[in-house]
């Protein structure tokens, strides 16, 4: 499906642009407090736009990127969303008078499977008044590795009435059983970013997670109109940013359909 989609020919970024699209993703269960804190200096080293950490990693979080411009944003209900709503809402509540600027929160995943929207519907808006009410913003998490491309629609009108700031397409952790009885994922994948970005409204961002791992998946997400992006590969993702000739000043660069961009066509 991916083909199927028009990209324009170049975009204009600058290092910063690119940097401030990153949320660098330090979610894995097995990460140590001293793995987190090397992810933490990549992203102050680089000043990305947050830390995306556990919650009992915000004290952390908030003493390594003082003074970076780096914001800390905690997820709650990660990653299966099973929690009641009033937990979420605590756990929302909680890490956002903690220090976390932008909470990703994951929806209840079998509600909107089964089609109790108002319970999906009331849940998003209880977490989104509770996290505005500390002074943070609310990203979205639809799982959409699990969802129909008319559940997705409907979540996005769901977080249009709510006036979240962000939809997100994944967690990273979204395995589903392949025939062979292995267990994979898709993530972010280019017609679900459009899909969600031509139902979202005007003032509700994009956000990719789970498969954006190189300079062009991140030029190509920005070019559906993607404004932020969860990664692991963020140095690998703006070192090679840098050998392109991106710097502070912005610069035209050409954006590759994903076939052209495994052959090295850039």
């Amino acid at each position: 499906m991916a083909s199927s989609i028009t990209f324009p020919s170049t975009i204009s970024v600058s290092l910063s642009d690119l940097a401030k699209m990153i949320d660098h993703s330090l979610l894995h269960p097995t990460m140590t407090d001293s793995e987190i804190a090397a992810g933490l200096a990549i992203a102050a080293k680089y000043k990305v736009a947050t830390a995306c950490v556990k919650p009992y990693s915000i004290p952390q979080a908030l003493a390594a990127l003082k003074g970076t411009g780096v914001a800390v944003c905690p997820v709650i209900g990660f990653p299966a969303g099973n929690s009641t709503t009033e937990v979420k809402v605590f756990e929302a509540t909680k890490a956002a008078q903690a220090g976390g600027k932008e909470i990703d929160m994951v929806i209840n995943i079998g509600k909107a499977l089964g089609g109790d929207w108002s319970y999906v519907e009331l849940e998003i808006k209880a977490i989104n008044e509770a996290v505005i009410a500390e002074g943070a913003i609310l990203k979205v998490i639809f799982e959409n590795d699990y969802l129909k491309e008319i559940d997705i629609v409907k979540l996005c009108e769901i977080c249009n009435e709510a006036g979240v700031a962000f939809v997100k397409t994944s967690t990273g952790y979204g395995f589903v059983k392949q025939q062979d009885g292995s267990y994979n994922y898709k993530g972010a994948t280019l017609p679900h970013l459009k899909l969600m970005r031509e139902n979202a409204k005007e003032g509700v961002q994009i956000k990719a997670a789970g498969g954006v791992r190189t300079l062009d998946d991140l030029l190509r997400v920005r070019a559906l109109g993607v404004t932020r992006v969860g990664a692991t590969a963020t140095e690998a993702i703006l070192e090679e940013a840098k050998k392109r000739g991106i710097g502070e000043d912005k610069v035209q660069v050409k954006v590759l359909p994903p076939s052209e961009a495994a052959r090295g066509g850039y």
